[in-house]
């Protein structure tokens, strides 16, 4: 069923849902600051005819997004976000050690709220966004962490963290770091060409890796998982040689 190609790939489809594992990058559906972006409703609507959107997932993070294919179900998934039945798990890499196992962060967010377009924390205007956050294991100058949002806010993941003093690796809007991650800097002997060197990873961190929910005509228990882009699967896999961290062997 698998269908492959650079903007995403399919990991599973019926007649009620679909669920695709995007790039990092392409917008999931129109947006008023960048009206002539790709859009990936529009391109996945090529293979499966009419989509309709129940959640968001920042253009920036790669991995999991669902769409519905009819209204009814897009009414009783959107029904089942709203309500936060559904549980995502997110993995980020971060620049630094956490000084967190396990952390809670309940702060409210306002969307748009600077000039940058950033979402800000506003305790009196923002709504409400909570987000559980797990310490995976320390890689040298990075760190693993999982998120699990119980909201659906804007950037909420970045802002939560931001706000505990935590960037992700390569975050254009919430990181003051750009740098990207090369192996020439975590390996002790490494004997290429810097200046030929091409980063493992040069763009977010997060990557949206798994989804669970009720499919809303049988009524089943159903979850998905996204498998690693190629640029954070390099990187995982570099940093697991070195440092015998896996985040994918912790789920």
């Amino acid at each position: 069923m698998a269908s492959k190609n650079y903007d995403y790939s399919t990991i599973y489809s019926d007649d009620d849902f679909i669920v695709l594992n995007k790039r990092s990058g392409i917008l999931i559906a129109g947006d008023r600051y960048n009206p002539d972006a790709p859009r990936l409703d529009l391109l996945a609507e090529k293979e499966f005819g009419k989509l309709y959107a129940v959640h968001r997932i920042d253009k920036d993070t790669s991995g999991l997004i669902v769409y519905a294919r009819n209204p009814q179900a897009q009414r009783n998934l959107s029904m089942q976000f709203e309500k936060r039945t559904v549980h995502k798990t997110y993995h980020a890499l971060v620049y630094g050690h956490p000084m967190f196992e396990q952390l809670h962060v309940d702060l409210p967010l306002l969307a748009d709220g600077d000039s940058k377009h950033r979402t800000v924390a506003d305790k009196k205007h923002g709504k409400p966004s909570v987000t559980d956050f797990r310490m995976i294991g320390n890689c040298g100058p990075y760190s693993w962490i999982e998120a699990k949002p119980l909201t659906g806010r804007t950037h909420q993941i970045r802002v939560h963290l931001a706000k505990n003093g935590l960037s992700i690796v390569c975050d254009p809007l919430y990181s003051g770091n750009q740098k990207p991650v090369k192996l020439s800097e975590l390996k002790k002997k490494w004997n290429g060409d810097e200046y030929e060197e091409r980063p493992l990873l040069s763009r977010l961190a997060l990557h949206a890796y798994k989804i669970e929910f009720t499919h809303p005509s049988t009524n089943e228990a159903v979850s998905f998982t996204a498998p690693y882009p190629k640029d954070m699967e390099a990187t995982r896999k570099q940093l697991f040689k070195i440092y015998g961290i896996d985040p994918l062997k912790e789920d």
